[in-house]
């Protein structure tokens, strides 16, 4: 090991041994220390240069290998490495998946403290690239430049940019060629739009300065074959506007809904901002298992169409309905899982706290000639409370999906309180769950625990627990 003035330290030939939280791989250091490596794969032995001194930990990068791990692939991505969204890109998927189980297993045991059952294999995603269903681009008119083009004697006097965020920095934009993770036309209607933004002479937002024209593009695609574009344009300018978007509806006849929003505000956000209809519809569908769902430019569906499938599927199954229960889906969203399940149940009662999100399932329910659902909005610990069950009857099931801080006490008190027989608990996020779960655990019993990945070549992944009464 030697030492730097800043305090940084490097440590040579460290063999990586696990991976951990967000994706960050662990290593040793001499002294005992855990070593958070952001850019290694467990089975390398690397020298880290750290970045972040703790008590308990150091932060770094390997800046070189001595071995490399027969865990890893080539990237598929030319921009892995740079983009931060793909973290994964360069282990094998049957690592990753390895890998997302044991977090799970962990987290429950180690942070929940509760006895569980042996953990089912997690279900793996059949598509592993071009799998999302939902990207958002950003414009900026001074795009992240690599190291070998800063290095470089050639001067970039072109600087605009059409892609992500560059992570931990909002102002700067890595400018995409192939993106792997939508499926056609997604890419071709990105590098056609900025081509032509270009030859039109339109400016590129300059998020410091906020000025520029064009602010941000979202491509949706449904398995229906439904494609929803969205510019979002600072300012009006109608004659500009008008001669990009026709382009666009005239270059892809397939796209369905080609919307626009002129927001001038401070952030790109546009859940407060009126969609405008350039061509087409205000909305796409999604199809799951016969069902139907209308999908705006603000409503939430979750990005990978055909997992979530798999994933409502395993909720259904846990929940084991014969036909007669009356089911309570907490944090219903825009009811997806409550009209999936609905056939198999009694009565189901949805409550989300977004009102939008309950009016697209009302929407949709209607629309589906689904007569067995009701849904309900407001804050869920201030709504599902004693006077709400009076009211609507105990539940048999509950089915809860919670958002990634999970269940706020309040509402498990209360499900400690209803102590209905069973509650499937779907999660994002096996930690928030793992907390929850202990809190529950004096009442229930976790009975079945399915990880499920959803996002292939991240570390995120999903767990469904089935609990009952004990």
């Amino acid at each position: 090991m030697s030492r730097r003035k800043n305090n940084r330290k490097i440590f040579e030939n460290l063999e990586v041994i696990d991976a951990g939280a967000k994706g960050k791989a662990i290593a040793k250091a001499p002294d005992g220390r855990v070593v958070f490596i952001n850019n290694a794969v467990p089975g390398d032995v690397a020298t880290i240069q750290t970045t972040k001194q703790r008590k308990a930990y150091f932060e770094g990068s390997a800046i070189s290998f001595s071995e490399y791990s027969n865990k890893r692939v080539d990237p598929k991505c030319e921009h892995f490495g740079t983009c931060g969204g793909c973290k994964w890109q360069f282990m094998g998927y049957e690592h990753q998946l390895y890998y997302k189980q044991k977090e799970v297993e962990n987290n429950l045991i180690r942070l929940g403290k509760i006895e569980i059952p042996p953990v089912e294999p997690i279900l793996g995603s059949a598509e592993q690239y071009f799998y999302r269903n939902k990207m958002e681009f950003s414009f900026s008119d001074s795009k992240w430049l690599t190291l070998e083009q800063i290095k470089s004697d050639v001067v970039i006097e072109n600087r605009n940019a059409l892609g992500f965020h560059i992570p931990g920095m909002w102002d700067k934009i890595l400018d995409l060629n192939k993106c792997h993770l939508q499926r056609d036309p997604s890419n071709a209607i990105r590098d056609f739009i900025k081509a032509k933004a270009q030859e039109l002479q339109l400016s590129f937002f300059n998020t410091r300065n906020q000025e520029g024209f064009l602010r941000t593009l979202m491509i949706r695609t449904a398995s229906t074959g439904d494609v929803m574009v969205l510019l979002q344009f600072f300012y009006e300018d109608k004659k500009n506007r008008e001669q990009l978007l026709d382009a666009v509806a005239t270059e892809f006849p397939e796209i369905t809904s080609l919307l626009y929003v002129i927001n001038s505000k401070g952030n790109d956000t546009i859940y407060d901002q009126e969609v405008l209809i350039h061509s087409g519809d205000d909305h796409i569908f999604e199809e799951m298992e016969g069902l139907k769902f209308k999908i705006n430019a603000k409503s939430f569906y979750q990005t990978n169409s055909e997992q979530a499938y798999e994933l409502y599927k395993v909720t259904r199954d846990f929940a084991g309905l014969t036909g007669n229960e009356v089911v309570f889906d907490l944090y219903t969203g825009t009811g997806t899982i409550a009209q999936f399940v609905a056939k198999k149940a009694k009565k189901v009662i949805g409550i989300e706290a977004v009102s939008d999100a309950i009016d697209a399932a009302k929407e949709n329910a209607l629309l589906n000639g689904i007569d067995n659902v009701e849904f309900y909005v407001g804050d869920m610990k201030k709504v599902f409370n004693s006077g709400f069950i009076k009211q609507h009857g105990k539940p048999d099931v509950i089915i809860t999906d919670p958002p990634r801080d999970g269940m706020h006490a309040d509402v498990v008190a209360q499900l400690l309180e209803i102590s209905a027989p069973k509650i499937v608990y779907v999660s994002c996020n096996s930690a928030t769950q793992a907390r929850d779960l202990a809190l529950l655990d004096s009442m229930y019993k976790v009975k079945k625990v399915q990880p499920v990945d959803m996002f292939p070549q991240t570390f995120h992944v999903e767990n469904v627990v089935l609990l009952e009464k004990r």
